[in-house]
């Protein structure tokens, strides 16, 4: 690996210094190391995202969140070995270090290997009216409207492309006919491109009911007027690593109480808050669903994702969530839609 040391960082730099050096490293990963060069720990996406849940401010030190135990290997190990123990241990790099601990070189899993077509089915719930956007939608459907040069759809389709995702549902109901006409099977964008129509709104989870037959892979689906620059591998190897039958995809948000917020023990004021910002996580519209899944939930009926994962969690089976750091973006409306155009720019072309 060339410039790997430009992916080492020191114990007391900030989480959101370290999300920087990982996002811009090709390994998504850091590497911590004391003033000697003696590696103390890694910090991975994981590991952010793990700090993410436990409210640790991204302006603590990186120390807070890093693993104290990276698997490590001696400067004499073979490359198959270090082939071997990267797959039984599902992990993209391993720092070579000395008998001190020293780094002396990063080897990583080979590129093309991360890129190998990936068969999941990949659902776009592209069947919304998109009624709040107003004038902008009555004569297109919300997919189709373009932020910067190119749908919104057309964007989504192409993150999922990059990386090797090319068995692709279209669920479509409002203009389904243009949304049809756009994208035809796919072969522009080199991928497969099936079709569940809805003839009657089925919720935000009733089209997986329409899928032709069931998948033999986990399934992503997302809501086709989401912008964001997700790792979906990323997003596949969680559900996998933590064998969960349904993953939900959630995002921090905040929202200001425009009041002075008052405490009281019956008659009397025990605090007053003025105007208080309070934060919670919400689903982000992006989840991974195993095959099974599909069973349990009645055909050609509406069904919304959260009744998805209660019957899931009705079932005892594990569920869990993945929080997003990066870019995410919801064009709900026309205030996101003019903010999705400005940040397009800077952020996907």
């Amino acid at each position: 690996m060339k410039d790997w040391k430009d992916i080492l960082i020191e114990p007391n730099i900030s989480i959101l210094q370290a999300i920087e050096i990982i996002d811009r490293g090709a390994v998504q990963i850091t590497f911590v190391v004391d003033c000697n060069g003696r590696l103390l720990g890694t910090v991975s996406d994981g590991d952010v995202r793990r700090g993410i849940l436990k409210g640790i401010s991204m302006t603590d030190p990186v120390s807070l969140i890093m693993n104290q135990k990276p698997i490590v290997a001696g400067p004499d190990i073979s490359k198959d070995k270090l082939r071997e123990i990267m797959g039984k241990k599902e992990i993209r790099q391993i720092p070579i270090v000395d008998t001190s601990g020293k780094i002396l070189r990063i080897e990583t899993w080979l590129d093309t290997i991360r890129r190998s077509p990936k068969n999941n089915p990949v659902v776009l719930m592209a069947g919304g009216i998109g009624k709040r956007l107003g004038a902008l939608t009555a004569g297109c459907p919300k997919p189709l409207l373009k932020v910067g040069d190119k749908p919104i759809l057309q964007t989504i389709l192409e993150s999922f492309a990059e990386v090797g995702f090319h068995n692709f549902y279209l669920a479509v109901n409002y203009r389904a006919d243009m949304i049809k006409a756009y994208f035809s099977n796919g072969e522009r964008w080199g991928v497969q491109i099936q079709y569940l129509l809805e003839n009657d709104p089925l919720g935000t989870a009733g089209a997986l009911s329409l899928m032709p037959q069931k998948p033999t892979e986990p399934i992503i689906v997302m809501n086709g007027d989401i912008l964001t620059k997700i790792d979906f591998e990323q997003l596949l190897g969680f559900h996998k690593e933590t064998k969960s039958t349904a993953t939900m995809c959630i995002r921090d948000y905040q929202i200001q109480v425009p009041y002075g917020v008052v405490e009281i023990e019956e008659s009397r004021l025990v605090t007053i808050q003025e105007k208080p910002v309070h934060q919670c996580f919400v689903s982000a519209g992006i989840y991974v669903l195993d095959p099974d899944v599909l069973e349990w939930f009645p055909i050609k009926s509406k069904i919304d994702m959260p009744e998805v994962f209660h019957i899931v969690m009705g079932r005892n089976l594990p569920t869990s969530v993945f929080p997003i750091r990066e870019y995410w973006i919801d064009i709900g409306h026309v205030d996101d839609y003019e903010k999705a155009n400005g940040d397009y720019p800077g952020v996907f072309a």
